[in-house]
């Protein structure tokens, strides 16, 4: 008999767990999966650390294998609505009430005499129950935060693993330099296992490879994929006298280009294993990726009925935000920008694009806001700022006293109290390129109430 479980009912299964906050260490989790049988040991996987990027090059990996004909597991954070989009299967997330059993499997394991483990720990060792449960052939597994302590990290040999980039974010938890951070993210790097590591500063550079060195881990650092004008990516042939390989790639941003050639580089790390995946299921898998809510251009109907397409973003740290700057300058560049004619952009923008932008922003407490802001605004550009729902929120009037110091020449800045204030103040501007950016919560949120409203 199948039991109709909510995802509320999921939320407060995990609830309970929100209150130990992250509290970073290996001793929890291992606990918890010995108790569980240790079915990480029963589960293949790619391990993908970073600071941005991570999502992204999970979700070609992902597609990719599964086009292969490989069984996949697939385990990513934040979710954008539901928990269960955080652990799928061949691209398909966990069923509520699977989800809902698996949770209590792992809650039946806690031991009442051991330190209660955190929300995080307990979501992940249900991924690595469930995946073991399903025997999928591979998992491609995200680490949480940082690396060598994240819960995620308790794998002593995975198949390849992978730091996509690295700047300074998490920096009261990681530490404060940008060598400190490396060094918690090259905790993932494990004795004989082949790497595939993308561009980095040298500060963190010098620490990731010292550790690859130290550990002998055999290190690929892919090539930066080509875009031409036809839409298509080329990812350089493996051997003298190949064919490159070309691509489609579904997402939004000239960033694309290192991040698939990351994912195809970790693919060819496989390939050297004996895994069979054919230049036809790269190109199949690379084009069918989806990972929503990033660089992505929706269309939203106020409640008159009027559309508006508006571009939406995480962009919750620095770097991330220094990407959609990126893109938003190459629209803006237009046919001048050797990227911005291989993605049509959506009906009812204005014609020609205005040089400043509407910014709807909330951002979390945790964050470099002044950094953020800083990349992201022009002189000219309106910015309306929301609190983040349900998570610790930076408050917006705090967050507009940081934006007029940064950027006092903004031809405005208003706060609101709700997402949905905020969102008829910034459709009541001139017209304009719409952003709604700073945070992947507030972003699950406008999925969950306002797309949801739409229909």
């Amino acid at each position: 008999m199948t039991v109709d479980v909510s995802h509320q009912q999921i939320s407060q299964q995990l609830d309970k767990y929100g209150r130990f906050g992250v509290h970073l260490g290996l001793e929890r989790i291992q606990k918890l999966l010995a108790a569980l049988g240790n079915p990480q040991q029963r589960v293949p996987i790619i391990h993908v650390a970073g600071t941005n990027g991570k999502g992204s090059v999970c979700a070609y990996l992902s597609s990719v294998l599964t086009q292969a004909g490989y069984r996949v597991g697939r385990y990513t954070s934040p979710h954008l609505v539901s928990w269960c989009e955080r652990i799928c299967v061949n691209e398909q997330p966990i069923a509520p009430d699977i989800l809902a059993a698996t949770l209590a499997q792992v809650e039946a394991a806690i031991a009442s005499d051991t330190e209660t483990p955190t929300q995080f720990e307990v979501l992940t060792a249900a991924a690595w129950l469930f995946f073991a449960q399903q025997a999928v052939d591979i998992a491609v597994i995200e680490v949480g935060l940082g690396g060598r302590l994240d819960a995620t990290n308790v794998v002593d040999a995975p198949l390849v693993s992978v730091i996509t980039s690295l700047s300074r974010e998490h920096w009261q938890r990681l530490g404060p330099t940008l060598a400190d951070i490396a060094g918690e993210k090259a905790g993932v790097l494990k004795p004989g296992c082949p790497a595939v590591i993308g561009p980095l500063p040298a500060e963190a550079e010098a620490v990731v490879m010292a550790r690859s060195q130290a550990v002998g881990c055999p290190v690929r650092r892919p090539p930066i994929a080509t875009l031409a004008a036809d839409g298509w990516a080329t990812y350089p042939a493996a051997m003298p006298g190949e064919p490159p390989l070309r691509y489609r790639l579904p997402f939004l941003g000239a960033h694309q280009q290192i991040n698939s050639a990351i994912a195809i580089a970790t693919l060819e790390a496989l390939r050297d294993q004996g895994w069979r995946i054919s230049n036809e299921a790269i190109q199949s898998g690379m084009a069918q990726a989806r990972w929503p809510g990033r660089l992505q251009w929706l269309t939203w109907s106020a409640p008159d009925g009027q559309p508006y397409p508006w571009l939406i973003d995480g962009a919750h740290n620095p770097a991330a935000a220094l990407t959609l700057r990126q893109y938003r300058d190459d629209l803006q560049r237009g046919a001048q920008s050797p990227t911005a004619a291989l993605w049509p952009l959506p009906d009812g923008l204005p014609s020609p694009l205005p040089p400043t932008t509407t910014w709807l922003m909330g951002m979390l407490s945790t964050k470099d806001h002044a950094d953020v802001l800083r990349v992201l605004l022009l002189p000219g550009d309106r910015l309306h700022l929301v609190p983040v729902p349900g998570h610790a929120t930076m408050p917006p009037a705090e967050l507009q006293a940081i934006a007029q110091q940064v950027c006092p020449q903004l031809a405005s800045c208003t706060t609101y109290d709700t997402l949905s204030a905020g969102l008829a103040g910034a459709t009541a501007d001139p017209e304009t390129v719409r952003v709604l950016c700073g945070s992947l919560y507030l972003i699950g949120h406008f999925f969950q109430t306002e797309l949801q409203r739409n229909g």
